[in-house]
């Protein structure tokens, strides 16, 4: 489980924190660098992702619902509980 770091919407992917690492190698630029391997996140494919229940703590499916209201949220299919949006 992590973080979204960055969502890339053209492409459909997302970078999530310590998910899809790989080792890139890089050379040494100058005479005084010396070479290294450093731990890079990739992205990874918005259908590859779940939401996180707040409620339950359990990844999972989601379903939406129509309050009363008129809003719509979206609901934790195991649980039942409502998962708000923070991304706004």
């Amino acid at each position: 489980m992590g973080k979204v770091l960055r969502v890339l919407r053209d492409e459909d992917k997302a970078v999530v924190e310590r998910i899809n690492m790989v080792k890139r190698h890089t050379k040494s630029r100058e005479m005084n660098q010396a070479g290294q391997i450093v731990d890079k996140e990739v992205p990874i494919h918005v259908s590859n992702l779940q939401l996180i229940c707040p409620e339950c703590t359990k990844t999972g499916r989601i379903s939406k619902k129509i309050l009363d209201d008129g809003t719509k949220v979206r609901v934790c299919k195991s649980c039942g509980g409502t998962i708000e949006n923070k991304a706004k």
